[in-house]
């Protein structure tokens, strides 16, 4: 049944881009490229976000999948263009090791005379509106869904408070960059809930839940849930930020160290004696590989790095405990806590 409903996940992605490609044929090569990249950075992830959606519709009986697909593309559509208005933000011409639409469009521009300068123009412009399109329509998707109105306007609540709760987290997370000092570790983990946990895990599992008709009680329980797993999701994140394989996470393991990105790891190890230590090249631009590891052994000894694992591991704990209930059905229960355990254990 999984398979199956993901598999038509990826079947509705791909007629919704080949139909997208053939509208924008009407308005020049450029913009036929930009639809191509834009299915480009919606391949290749998890699916994590449908993956939720679905499993939460067929955990209270939900069993219409021309239903439920769509909604579940909405939400990887939303993940979609926050994920290409990331790498706006963080100025990146990659993910994963791959020219991201930044970068293609950069690349684009060169190859059509654009001095540099101009280069950029057309990365920024591209990602910003690539981002946009893909925003428009994961609530398009949701605007004609044909249920009844009032399910409908519960569906497009959840996708606002997303959006709507997902911006603050960005805001926060590029303003407490600038902070002199660290963030307390309460302050991390608020960041965190808003920016990853609400959009990633509790909206899509409430929407499964509200579309399957579901108690509020119920849909309550998968929202606190939802919350937890996606801390933890997060935290284990940011640690493979810093002491992740990039062959198998394919990122970066300085750029949240230059970037002076305020993660758990950094709020613990600046409550500790060896802050000083650690201070001068947290949020320098030109780390060097030999200046992170000597991070990385700071943090290691001061036991930021262990705190946060436990932190991790304690907020998967709590998720499962919320789901203790008789409100959640005994399979989706066993598929979360699965959910649970891999969103601490996994090395990308």
């Amino acid at each position: 049944m999984r398979e199956i409903a993901t598999a038509g996940v990826e079947t509705e992605l791909q007629r919704y881009f080949a139909a997208a490609r053939l509208r924008a044929s009407d308005y020049g090569d450029h913009y036929v490229a930009l639809w191509d990249c834009l299915e480009q950075a919606s391949t290749g992830g998890k699916r994590v976000r449908p993956a939720m959606v679905l499993a939460a519709y067929a955990g209270f009986g939900g069993r219409d999948l021309a239903l439920v697909t769509p909604v579940a593309v909405s939400f990887e559509l939303l993940h979609t263009a926050f994920l290409i208005h990331d790498d706006v933000i963080d100025r990146d011409l990659a993910r994963r090791g791959i020219a991201n639409i930044a970068g293609r469009f950069s690349d684009r521009a060169l190859a059509h005379g654009a001095e540099s300068g101009q280069a950029g123009a057309w990365a920024v412009t591209a990602s910003i509106l690539a981002g946009d399109l893909a925003l428009s329509e994961a609530h398009r998707i949701l605007a004609r869904l044909p249920v009844e109105a009032g399910r409908r306007m519960r569906l497009l609540d959840l996708l606002d408070r997303a959006v709507f709760v997902s911006a603050a987290g960005q805001l926060a997370d590029v303003t407490n960059a600038a902070r002199p000092q660290p963030l307390g570790v309460a302050e991390v983990l608020a960041t965190l809930e808003q920016k990853t946990a609400v959009y990633s895990f509790e909206a899509p599992l409430q929407a499964g839940a509200v579309l399957s008709g579901a108690t509020d009680a119920a849909i309550d329980v998968l929202g606190r849930f939802g919350r937890l797993v996606g801390v933890a999701f997060q935290l284990t994140d940011d640690i493979l930020g810093v002491f992740g394989d990039p062959a198998r996470t394919g990122k970066s393991v300085v750029a949240d160290l230059r970037e002076g990105k305020q993660t758990a790891l950094i709020a613990h190890a600046g409550a500790t004696t060896a802050w000083p230590a650690i201070a001068p090249y947290i949020g320098k631009a030109d780390l060097s590989a030999p200046e992170a590891d000597v991070v990385r052994d700071h943090i290691r000894a001061c036991g930021a790095l262990q705190a946060v694992g436990d932190l991790a591991r304690n907020h998967a704990a709590k998720a499962v405990e919320a789901l203790d209930t008789p409100l959640i059905p005994a399979q989706l229960r066993g598929t979360l806590t699965t959910l649970a355990g891999s969103a601490v254990n996994r090395f990308r």
